[in-house]
């Protein structure tokens, strides 16, 4: 399994989604220090990569939370918590389901 953080300079919260994906890693067993961390410093390389904002966690090449339609671009991402309020970062049940699919 490969898993990908990709992040953008302008966005503080990279370091909280690197420390939640690589705690859930460990939760099931898998290696935290795998994590491939890449930046996007470009526009050109945001639409290359179709990047919908920072922080976006990627397993097998696929995001891990559906962008449900977020712009391309060199900017922070924004997720939903389950209770529908905005995070930074993606809820953490989100992200443990996500990962437990693709381990599976």
């Amino acid at each position: 399994m490969t898993v990908e953080l990709l992040w953008w300079e302008g966005c503080p919260s990279t370091e909280k989604a690197l420390d939640q994906l690589r705690s859930t890693l460990s939760a099931e067993g898998l290696d935290p220090e795998a994590v491939q961390v890449r930046e996007v410093s470009t526009q050109e390389e945001a639409e290359q990569e179709r990047f919908p904002g920072s922080p976006t966690i990627r397993i097998d090449g696929a995001d891990a939370i559906e962008p449900n339609g977020a712009p391309v671009g060199l900017t922070c991402r924004v997720y939903r918590l389950r209770d529908g309020r905005p995070s930074p970062t993606p809820d953490p049940e989100d992200l443990r389901e996500a990962v437990r699919r693709a381990a599976a």
